[in-house]
C-alpha cells in the first residue's frame, strides 16, 4: 500500500511537472520578449520596471489570500485549475497595440499564478513527502524548466524566420502561437486531477499545533531580503536591447540558457537539500543550502551589466542557477517548517512577501538604472549581505 502510494505521488509530481512544462512554454516564452515588446509599444525603462514589479506584487501578494482560502475551503484543485486557465491572457497579448493593454495582460497572467500556486504547492508538498521534499520539488522544477527552455527557443525561432528588423506584428504573431501549449497544459492538468482525486499522501500529525513557527517568520524575513536584490529578466531584457548589448534574436536564446542552468542547478541543490536532511536526521537541516541564494545573487549585477558578451553569459547562467534555487529549496523549506493543515496559508504568506519584495526591488532598481546607475550594483550587494546575516541568525535559532 505504501509502495503504491509512493508511486502515485511520483506520478502526480510528474504530471504537475508536465503541466508546468507547457505552462512555461506559454509564459516564459512570452517573458523572454515582454521587455522588448513593451519598449516597442512606447514604455520607458521606469515603466517597464514598474510593470515587472507590479506583476510580481500581484502575482505573489494575492497568494496571501488564495493560500488562506485554499486551506479554509480545502478546494485546492479549484484554485489550481482556475489559476492555470488565466494563462490564456498570454496568447491574447497578440491583440495588444498599446503598452497599457499589454501591461494589463501581463499582470493578469501573474494574477493567475497567484491563484494557483499556493494550492498547487500544497498538493505538491504532500506528494513530495513520499519521495523527499527537496527531490520532489527538484523533479517538478526540472520539467518546469524544460518548458522554460523550449518557450524562449520557440519564440526565437519564430522571430528568426524573417531576417528583417523585427516589427510589432511579428511579435504579436509569436504570441498568438502560444495557444497550442495552453490547450495541452489544461489536458494534463485534468489528468492530474483524476489521478489524485480523493487521495491523501500526507496525514495530519496530532502533535502539530497548526501554528506557524518562529523559524517560519525568520525564514520569511530572509526571503524578503534576498528577493529584494534579485534582478527581473524583463528588466535585463530591456537593458540588453536599450544598451544594444545583444540583438533581438539573441535575448530569448540567452534566457533559454538561463533556464538550462535553472533546471540542472535545481536538481543538484534539491538533492543536496535531502542529503543533508538524511545525514543530520533532521528535516530542517536542508535549510543550510539556502546560503547559495544570496551568495550567488550578489555577483549577478557585476556580471550582467558588463559590455562583454561572455561575461554577460556567465552572469545570466548564475542568474538562472539562483532562480532554480528559488523555485526548489525555497519551496521545499516551507514544506519542512510548516504543519500540513497550514501549508496553503504558509505558501500564500511566503509568496506574498516574495512578491512585495520583488515589487519594491524592481521599482528601486528601475529608478537606479535611469538616474544613478553606478549605485545599482552596490545596492544589490548590500541587500544580499543583509540576507546572509539573517541566514546566519536562522542557523543559530535552529541549533537552539
Amino acid at each position: 500500500m505504501s509502495k503504491n502510494l509512493k508511486s502515485r505521488a511520483l506520478k502526480l509530481i510528474l504530471l504537475f511537472g508536465i503541466v508546468s512544462l507547457f505552462g512555461d512554454i506559454v509564459y516564459e516564452g512570452a517573458r523572454s520578449i515582454n521587455g522588448q515588446y513593451l519598449q516597442m509599444l512606447g514604455a520607458s525603462a521606469f515603466v517597464v520596471g514598474l510593470i515587472a514589479g507590479l506583476g510580481e506584487f500581484f502575482g505573489y501578494g494575492l497568494r496571501l489570500f488564495s493560500g488562506y482560502f485554499s486551506d479554509k475551503t480545502k478546494a485546492y484543485w479549484f484554485f489550481t485549475i482556475l489559476g492555470y486557465s488565466l494563462l490564456a491572457s498570454v496568447p491574447l497579448l497578440a491583440l495588444s497595440n498599446f503598452w497599457q493593454l499589454a501591461a494589463f495582460l501581463i499582470i493578469i497572467e501573474r494574477i493567475g499564478k497567484a491563484i494557483r500556486n499556493p494550492a498547487r504547492d500544497a498538493l505538491m508538498s504532500q506528494a513530495a513527502k513520499k519521495v523527499g521534499t527537496g527531490w520532489g520539488f527538484a523533479v517538478h522544477e526540472f520539467l518546469d524548466q524544460i518548458g522554460a527552455l523550449l518557450g524562449p527557443i520557440l519564440i526565437a525561432f519564430i522571430l528568426g524566420l524573417s531576417f528583417t528588423s523585427k516589427t510589432i506584428a511579428e511579435y504579436q504573431h509569436a504570441y498568438s502561437l502560444l495557444w497550442l501549449p495552453f490547450v495541452f497544459l489544461m489536458v494534463f492538468l485534468v489528468a492530474a486531477y483524476f489521478l489524485s482525486k480523493n487521495q491523501k499522501f500526507e496525514k495530519k500529525v496530532r502533535k502539530e499545533r497548526g501554528k506557524l513557527s518562529i523559524i517560519f517568520w525568520y525564514y520569511l524575513l530572509f526571503t524578503f531580503s534576498t528577493t529584494f536584490g534579485f534582478l527581473n529578466f524583463v528588466f535585463l531584457g530591456y537593458h540588453f536591447k536599450a544598451a544594444k548589448i545583444l540583438p533581438d534574436l539573441q535575448i530569448p536564446l540567452l534566457y533559454a540558457g538561463a533556464m538550462i542552468a535553472d533546471a540542472f542547478f535545481a536538481l543538484f541543490v534539491g538533492k543536496i537539500y535531502d542529503v543533508l536532511k538524511t545525514k543530520k536526521k533532521n528535516k530542517k537541516a536542508g535549510l543550510f543550502t539556502l546560503i547559495t541564494i544570496p551568495l550567488l545573487s550578489l555577483i549577478i549585477p557585476l556580471l550582467v551589466f558588463s559590455s562583454s558578451f561572455y561575461v554577460v553569459l556567465i552572469g545570466i547562467l548564475v542568474w538562472g542557477a539562483v532562480l532554480g534555487a528559488h523555485e526548489t529549496i525555497m519551496r521545499a523549506a516551507i514544506a519542512d517548517i510548516t504543519p500540513v493543515n497550514r501549508r496553503g496559508t504558509a505558501y500564500g504568506i511566503f509568496n506574498a512577501a516574495y512578491g512585495f519584495s520583488a515589487f519594491l526591488g524592481s521599482s528601486i532598481l528601475g529608478f537606479l538604472y535611469e538616474h544613478v546607475f553606478c549605485w545599482l550594483a552596490t545596492f544589490v550587494v548590500l541587500v544580499q549581505v543583509v540576507a546572509i546575516v539573517i541566514f546566519a541568525f536562522i542557523q543559530l535559532k535552529l541549533r537552539e
